[in-house]
Order: C-alpha cells, then sequence, then structure tokens
C-alpha cells in the first residue's frame, strides 16, 4: 500500500503559527503541526546537539586537549585526561538509582500488575540508564509503544535525535513529539509522536517535510503523549555542566606538569670553559663520568641547565580545582581517605549536598513515572477500566544508595510499631524491593500476625 503524506493537525480548533514566536520547542496550544512548522522545530533542536555531543565526548574520555595542535617535535606534548565527568555522572546516578526504585500498590490486583510490568521491561535496569543520561545530557525520554503480542514496552532515547514540543498554557502540556535521523544522502526522516498516532516522516524539500496521513494503523489508545521527559532539574543541564571549564583546566595543567617532568629528564648539561671532543662527549654518555684536567680546569663549569620549577604552584592548582570540581558538581569525592574514617552521622554530613540534589531529581522522576503509569493504566488491555485512576495511589519509595548499618534499620522499623501500616515499616529496610511481597511470604509462613511482629524481628 502506498503510504500518503499530507499536513497534520492535532487538536479541535486550528491555530495558526504566531508570527514571530521564538520560544524553542513552546507552540500555541492546538497549533497545526504542518510539514514546514516541523522542519523548523528539527532546526531548532539541531542548535542543541553540538552542546549533547560536548557532553557525550567528555563522558567518554573524549576532551578537548587530544585534539590541540600538535606542538613542535622536540617539545615535550603529553595529553593526560582524568575523566571526572564519568566519574560524577556514575558516582551520582550510583548514589540516586544504585538501589532500585520500589513501586507498589495496597490493591493487589493492581500491585501484580506494576510488578509483572517491571519484570517484563527490566525496569531497574531501563530507570538507572533514564537516570544516566539525564546526567549526561540533562534529560532523557521514555518512549511507550505497544509489541507485537500487544503488550506494553518501553524504551529509553537520548536528546540527540528526540525532543518535545509543549503548548504556552501555565501548564506547559506536551503536544508533540519528535524522533529523527538521517539516511544516507542526508536527508531527516523519522516520527512525528501526537496524542492519537504514530506518524512517519520524512524530508520533502529543503523547507518541508512530508507527514503521514493517520489512519488505524498508525493509532494508538494512550490517552496522551506516550513519550515521557525525565529532567535531571529544571534547566536541563549536565550535571556537570558547570564544571566543563574546571575539568579542562585540570587536564591542562596535568599535562603541562608532565611535560615539565619530561623536560627536566631530558635537560642539557653545559660544560663551560672547555671544549670537549665528539668522541669525549661519546665516553661521557656512555660512563657518565666526566673527568677534566689540564691548565685551567679548575675553572671550568659543569652543570645542567634548568628552568624555574613550578612543582608547588602546580600541585596547589591541581589540588583546589579537584575541590572546586567537587564542591561545585555537588558530589561527593568517595575515593577520599578521609571518607572511608568517617561515621555515621560525619558521613551523612558529607553526603548531605549530593543528597539533596538526588531530592531534587527524585520528585523529577516520581513526577515522570506517575505520567508513564497515567498512560498505561489508560489501556483496559492492562489494568480493568474501572482501575484506570489507580495510577495515583502507586507508591515509588527511593532509596539513597548510601552506607547503612541494617541493624539501625531494624531498630527503627521496631520503634515504627503501632504508629504505621507493618507494609510502611518493612519499607524502612533497604535489604527489602517489595514490602507487599514480603508480608504475603511472611504470612504463608507462619499465619499467625503476631508472628511477624517487629518486636520479635530478627530474634
Amino acid at each position: 500500500m502506498n503510504t500518503q503524506y499530507i499536513s497534520f493537525h492535532a487538536g479541535e480548533s486550528v491555530v495558526m503559527l504566531p508570527e514571530g514566536v521564538k520560544n524553542e520547542f513552546i507552540l500555541p496550544k492546538g497549533t497545526a503541526m504542518t510539514g514546514k512548522l516541523l522542519r523548523e522545530m528539527i532546526d531548532k533542536h539541531k542548535q542543541y546537539v553540538p552542546k549533547y555531543l560536548e557532553s557525550k565526548r567528555m563522558y567518554e574520555n573524549d576532551y578537548g586537549i587530544m585534539h590541540r595542535l600538535d606542538r613542535a617535535y622536540h617539545k615535550p606534548d603529553n595529553r593526560l585526561t582524568v575523566n571526572l565527568a564519568k566519574y560524577i555522572v556514575d558516582t551520582f546516578s550510583g548514589f540516586f538509582m544504585g538501589n532500585p526504585v520500589k513501586e507498589s500498590h495496597e490493591n493487589e490486583l493492581v500491585n501484580d500488575f506494576v510488578l509483572s510490568f517491571n519484570r517484563r521491561n527490566n525496569l531497574d535496569d531501563h530507570k538507572a540508564e533514564l537516570s544516566k543520561i539525564a546526567c549526561i545530557y540533562g534529560h532523557s525520554f521514555e518512549y511507550i509503544f505497544q509489541d507485537e503480542n500487544a503488550e506494553t514496552e518501553v524504551v529509553y532515547e537520548t536528546p540527540l535525535g528526540m525532543f518535545i514540543i509543549y503548548d504556552d498554557t501555565i501548564k506547559k502540556k506536551p503536544m508533540y513529539a519528535v524522533r529523527y535521523d538521517y539516511d544516507e544522502q542526508g536527508r531527516v526522516y523519522g516520527e512525528l509522536i501526537t496524542h492519537t498516532d504514530y506518524l512517519s516522516f520524512k524530508q520533502d524539500n529543503v523547507f518541508d517535510m512530508a507527514i503521514e496521513v493517520p489512519s488505524n494503523e498508525t493509532r494508538h489508545y494512550y490517552g496522551g503523549l506516550p513519550v515521557i521527559e525525565y529532567l535531571q532539574n529544571s534547566e536541563r543541564q549536565s550535571i556537570f555542566e558547570n564544571v566543563k571549564s574546571l575539568i579542562n583546566a585540570l587536564n591542562k595543567v596535568l599535562s603541562a606538569k608532565v611535560d615539565d617532568i619530561e623536560y627536566f629528564a631530558d635537560a642539557y648539561l653545559a660544560i663551560l670553559g672547555a671544549e670537549i671532543e665528539d668522541a669525549d662527549l661519546a665516553r661521557l654518555l656512555e660512563n657518565r663520568v666526566i673527568n677534566l684536567d689540564g691548565d685551567g680546569a679548575d675553572k671550568v663549569t659543569i652543570k645542567f641547565l634548568e628552568k624555574p620549577s613550578s612543582d608547588k604552584t602546580q600541585e596547589n592548582t591541581i589540588n583546589w580545582l579537584l575541590d572546586l570540581i567537587y564542591q561545585t558538581a555537588m558530589v561527593s569525592n568517595v575515593n577520599d581517605e578521609k571518607f572511608g574514617d568517617a561515621s555515621g552521622t560525619a558521613l551523612e554530613i558529607k553526603l548531605q549536598p549530593m543528597s539533596n540534589l538526588a531530592l531534587t531529581k527524585e520528585r523529577k522522576f516520581k513526577s515522570a513515572m506517575q505520567d508513564r503509569y497515567k498512560l498505561v493504566f489508560n489501556l483496559p488491555t492492562n489494568v480493568p477500566t474501572g482501575y484506570r485512576n489507580e495510577w495515583q495511589n502507586i507508591q515509588y519509595t527511593f532509596t539513597q544508595n548510601m552506607p547503612r548499618n541494617i541493624s539501625d534499620e531494624v531498630e527503627n522499623a521496631r520503634n515504627l510499631e503501632g504508629v504505621v501500616s507493618k507494609e510502611t515499616q518493612l519499607s524502612q529496610l533497604s535489604f527489602i524491593d517489595d514490602a507487599k511481597e514480603e508480608i504475603d511470604k511472611l504470612k504463608s509462613e507462619k499465619p499467625d500476625e503476631e508472628q511477624y511482629d517487629f518486636q520479635n524481628f530478627g530474634d
């Protein structure tokens, strides 16, 4: 069947894009998505790609110093890199998402679906990747679709080739999502996702895109845009965005320091007041002994030429650059010798900046995960229609991956006896992934509820 292409309109009423609107990925509510407008939005997104690629290269240990012009052949030209961008991302991601997010619901049917959905999509790894991508680029995307078995699947995407267009209302609701790439001829093609359809498009000419006609084959029934944006922060900045220049400066200082060491290793020997024959120089180099005699030998000066040492200055610069990088990025240097000697309370204080950063990201990720389940629960093939709004009652438990004292956790859980529910008590234990499932196991082993009372827990 030949695919027809037309300009696509989303919304009940056509609202033409006002001249002069320059709000990047924000359009007036109800704006018709035409091929020309789609091309303009993609061109705007391309302006962000160099910044994304810079972050990607830094994470992959490809820094600017590796691409500087070569020096003269006789000069040291060391190019050292300390991949602190990757260290910051991996350390924070492990702290934030190292312990999988626990998702639970009080209704057994809904809870079973949530667990099944998590396992089928391997969401523990999926969420960890979403977090890492957001750390690198400032945000990440989750794409929802139905597979060949009509089961809901999710995949993660980077912002290198995807973006969301929001409306200009106070809530900034998502209108469209765009995923694009290039063919062998360098022409743009991709997918336009709306609240009702997955539509393919391709470059029609220099100024326009041809968008597929909506049909039953392109339709979806999630009741919203099946692409979710996960934010690192409201500014969509990489976690190491504010320390990029500091990391580059550190690489330059370290490279210069090794250059100096190499320079000193190849220092020139100056012999003043005497002329050395070539044969004598060869023996001198071989035997490493200088023996001069004859008249005026006492007036001969022999020394190595050295330039002034900047070792202390370099060391101080390296140290304060490292301190500034960790302080500005708000990610702790867990390899610091003093870190391992800290007590429990002191350790929490050292981790406080990173914990605050994680709490901010947690709120944004929780909001995105609610948006995901709102879409997933809209399909009656996932949950019965009567449970469509139960996504609002899913509980999310984020556990920061910091050193834990299991005895203290159990003691704290015991102190909650009679204050909160059994499920809440069990959820305080970091080594229990699903509190409801653990309660069911305890009931099956010991039907008497008092047998898993926390006053007797672990005795």
